[in-house]
């Protein structure tokens, strides 16, 4: 479980809150600290006051996948093959091994065609698709994702959708601004001001954002 407690960051404030094994969600407006809480959660900013701790460890200390809402800024070299690499190589672990994992990760992904590839020569949509397969190659526990359906299309949508469920990572962390993908997570968190204001499961907190701009288009005009 991941707990927070007594946490105070810049304009976040949060008493407590735990957060379970599964995908959740987090929406709200720009700026009421979504983005903020994610490098809490994966130990990039360190909290203030208070803790965040990932089954009772910090998060620093443990294993963690982080994937930005900017393409460009997720990668470290300029071809496909070693930035998928990165993280194995950081870790020594041999170079048989990490070929094979390599190769392995994005065969399961589907991304084996972008091995060969220079990073400049991918699109918005491409450079994301390997962030995540960089992010949730060395199978971490928590995996962190800040907006980064924003640069896929619909079908990209669904195949990261997909990827999720089969990263293996028992916590996933992600922040959207695309309501239908919300409604397929486990939880929901949704954040204004700085404050977590509504938690639960999709259908008890759109329930409370029913007459608002944060509530699926599909469960408006269900079939």
């Amino acid at each position: 479980m991941i707990t927070v407690e007594a946490l105070r960051y810049r304009d976040i404030v949060i008493d407590a809150l735990a957060l379970h094994p599964g995908v959740t969600s987090l929406i709200g407006p720009n700026g009421s600290g979504k983005t903020t809480f994610l490098k809490l959660c994966a130990g990039i900013t360190a909290p203030e006051h208070g803790t965040v701790l990932v089954d009772g460890q910090c998060p620093r200390l443990t294993e963690i996948g982080y994937v930005n809402e900017f393409p460009d800024r997720n990668i470290l070299f300029p071809m496909v093959k070693d930035e998928l690499a990165s993280l194995l190589r950081f870790a020594h672990i041999p170079c048989r091994e990490t070929d094979h994992t390599v190769r392995d990760c994005a065969a399961r992904l589907g991304l084996s065609p972008l091995l060969d590839r220079r990073v400049q020569d991918l699109s918005g949509g491409e450079k994301i698709m390997v962030a995540f397969a960089a992010a949730c190659i060395s199978r971490p526990k928590v995996l962190v994702l800040d907006e980064c359906d924003s640069h896929l299309d619909v079908t990209r949508c669904a195949w990261l959708e997909r990827m999720l469920r089969d990263a293996g990572a028992p916590y996933v962390i992600r922040c959207t601004q695309q309501m239908e993908t919300a409604s397929n997570s486990d939880y929901l968190l949704y954040f204004e001001q700085g404050r977590v204001l509504y938690t639960g499961t999709p259908a008890e907190v759109f329930t409370r954002l029913h007459n608002t701009s944060f509530y699926p288009l599909s469960w408006r005009c269900p079939e």
